[in-house]
């Protein structure tokens, strides 16, 4: 089981892009979070094996069809949370 936590840039709050990440990381089975940050970024943590997470990180770089993705940045790290799902902090 691996762990990355991503930071996305770009226009990439208020066009539905929690959603489309949390869609996107139940079908691939993977648990974590996805939240808005105060700078306008948005910060994902995923679980899964790491083939999962690698597919994942294509979807964070094209996101939902409003999104314009300036860049992802990726940390891969053994797991340091546990998680039961895929949710939306608020």
């Amino acid at each position: 089981m691996r762990e990355i936590e991503c930071v996305i840039t770009g226009k990439v709050q208020r066009v539905m892009f929690r959603d489309f990440i949390q869609h996107k990381a139940r079908a691939l089975w993977l648990t974590g979070t996805v939240e808005n940050l105060h700078n306008g970024t948005v910060r994902v943590i995923a679980h899964g094996p790491e083939e999962k997470p690698r597919t994942f990180i294509d979807c964070l770089h094209k996101g939902p069809f409003l999104a314009r993705v300036g860049n992802v940045t990726v940390h891969w790290r053994e797991p340091m949370e546990t998680f039961e799902d895929f949710t939306i902090a608020y």
